[in-house]
């Protein structure tokens, strides 16, 4: 399966949905241009597509408890395949484990936690992670602070970047 052929108003559509997902069809339709029934149809195919797969509310985390962020970088035994598929599927289950990284390198995957204290990051380590036989080696850091960017680079055809243009150098020298 190849990917949906994208064309600037479906980018600008992305764009507008990855800086606040909550943007009425009607708000997004005068954005672009469009008529509402198109931008819905337009947005519709989207999701179809696979290309928006969802809308997600962004949580302070200390707000509801949650005071300290970790990253388990994580090393696995050679195990056959499917003993790994189960670890991760395992993982995801785990309700602190904000994601999860199958990588290349020195680890095999890095876990993003956030619990409420350094105890119950300790207990989630020995209790979750460490006594698992697929597990040889954990290494933990704590995370002091962090940068999330909720706006992707979205490529146009021939690698160009479909850039907001309030970015641009012109639009800063104001």
């Amino acid at each position: 399966m190849g990917h949906p052929q994208l064309d600037r108003t479906d980018f600008e559509i992305v764009r507008l949905l990855q800086k606040n997902a909550r943007l009425s069809n009607k708000q997004i339709a005068a954005t672009v241009r469009l008529a509402p029934s198109t931008c819905h149809e337009r947005i519709k195919n989207l999701q179809a597509s696979g290309v928006l797969r969802g809308a997600h509310a962004d949580i302070d985390l200390q707000a509801i408890g949650l005071t300290l962020e970790a990253l388990f970088f994580i090393e696995l035994a050679k195990h056959e395949r499917a003993v790994v598929d189960r670890f991760l599927n395992e993982t995801e289950s785990i309700p602190e484990v904000r994601r999860a990284f199958l990588v290349s390198g020195r680890y095999d995957l890095i876990v993003h936690v956030a619990v409420k204290d350094i105890e119950h990051l300790r207990n989630l380590a020995f209790d979750r992670f460490t006594n698992q036989p697929v597990v040889v080696k954990i290494e933990t850091s704590i995370v002091f602070d962090s940068m999330v960017r909720n706006e992707l680079p979205v490529l146009l055809a021939g690698g160009q970047s479909a850039r907001d243009p309030s970015h641009s150098r012109k639009a800063r020298k104001r």
